[in-house]
């Protein structure tokens, strides 16, 4: 054999391994996420609360308790994460949030919300269901590269910006 085809053999034997590895490890973080899943489901509670603000930001940054922040894996740590602040009750809290419930949570707005300790993992409509936010249309590549050169006729706006507009149909209507 030629020394490209032991080299050839050697590269699929290294990625036939990889493979198996990350089968059996992907095998093994599934059951732990199921076995956490079960335990957030034991766990969980519906409350009622105003939501006052929700963004993405680091740990950190978002003034939750520190024994989470040492609990968190340190690949995590520096992440961006939904965060929520809400008044329960009498007091404003800081949760962090699901991705799929912090997508559908209203701002300044009244919900139930399926909590599990500082993590939201559902959200309901108080007294009506949630309206769910639309996402917005894709716009062609076309219309993206005319609305970047011309932004202000794309949107609907007049040549005019508001403060001289008025002052400009006044001119208009003087000449007549």
């Amino acid at each position: 054999m030629s020394t490209w085809q032991v080299v050839l053999i050697v590269i699929l034997a290294v990625l036939l391994i990889a493979l198996v590895v990350l089968y059996f490890l992907g095998k093994k973080l599934q059951k732990k996420k199921d076995e956490s899943d079960r335990q957030l489901a034991a766990a969980s509670q519906t409350i009622p609360m105003l939501i006052i603000d929700k963004k993405k930001m680091k740990l950190k940054e978002a003034g939750l308790p520190d024994i989470v922040y040492e609990q968190t894996p340190k690949l995590l740590r520096r992440q961006k994460v939904p965060i929520v602040k809400a008044k329960v009750g009498p007091k404003i809290q800081t949760f962090m949030c699901d991705e799929a419930a912090f997508a559908e949570i209203p701002v300044k707005k009244e919900v139930r919300v399926i909590v599990s300790g500082l993590y939201i993992t559902g959200v309901k409509g108080l007294r009506k269901p949630l309206e769910k936010p639309e996402k917005p249309k894709k716009k062609r590549a076309a219309q993206q590269t005319a609305e970047r050169a011309n932004p202000r006729s794309s949107r609907g706006y007049s040549e005019y910006p508001p403060s001289r507009r008025r002052s400009a149909q006044s001119r208009q209507n003087t000449h007549r």
